[in-house]
């Protein structure tokens, strides 16, 4: 039987592959990380069918199944939009989920409470202190990277659509980086790009891949944009 902690969604998954394990700090290269979680949310919510992205260029999303998923953050996620005034764009709703409140603590105190990690604290030039979240369970990870380095590196389809997710989210917001070398990265860019348009997987999983991996491209362009603007007129 699997344990309940090897039993990770997909803003888990995210969040494990960001963070330092013994520091328990946020990677460098994983800038996106926020960007990353909110595709999580929106890609969950799809895969368990309590969304409809709409198939057209403006990827609409309404709430199918609007009974509780049983994850607090997918709760909230899904209660925003169920309880908005007009209809959002995939996108949208990616940004709109990665300004979740404390979303990346919230993230890692219920992997806390798996035992997966534990709470921290670092002290900050003495007057400010900051939350760490250090890896004392090592075998989720360990797991989760295997199966990662597995689906980039061979050249079969992948059984399990979230993993087929979490490359494709890994990939457009750079934290792929954190587990795999540049050289190797270039090396399965054709592959990669199966993973962008949902080649790998079938169905409506495909369809989610898809919907999502658009999302989250265009949420992460604007926020590039918006921090070139930003430094441009600085």
């Amino acid at each position: 039987m699997t344990s309940a902690k090897h039993d990770l969604r997909l803003h888990e998954q995210i969040l494990l592959l960001a963070l330092r394990d013994e520091h328990g700090g946020v990677e460098s290269r994983a800038g996106m990380l926020s960007l990353a979680l909110g595709g999580a949310l929106l890609a969950e919510l799809s895969l368990d069918g309590h969304i409809d992205v709409g198939a057209d260029k403006k990827k609409l999303v309404d709430a199918a199944d609007r009974s509780l998923t049983g994850d607090v953050l997918l709760d909230e996620a899904l209660g925003r939009v169920k309880q908005a005034k007009r209809r959002r764009s995939a996108s949208r709703w990616v940004s709109n989920f990665a300004g979740m409140r404390r979303l990346r603590h919230r993230v890692a105190e219920g992997l806390c409470r798996r035992g997966v990690l534990r709470d921290s604290e670092q002290k900050i030039l003495l007057l400010f202190t900051r939350k760490l979240y250090p890896t004392i369970d090592p075998a989720p990870e360990r797991a989760l990277v295997a199966a990662l380095r597995r689906a980039v590196l061979d050249d079969g389809e992948v059984a399990d659509p979230r993993t087929a997710m979490l490359v494709a989210l890994g990939h457009a917001t750079g934290l792929l980086r954190v587990h795999l070398d540049r050289k190797t990265l270039r090396a399965r860019k054709a592959r990669l790009e199966r993973f962008t348009n949902g080649d790998l997987v079938g169905g409506a999983t495909r369809d989610a891949v898809v919907a999502t991996q658009v999302a989250v491209t265009a949420a992460v362009t604007a926020a590039v944009v918006a921090s070139t603007t930003a430094a441009t007129s600085g």
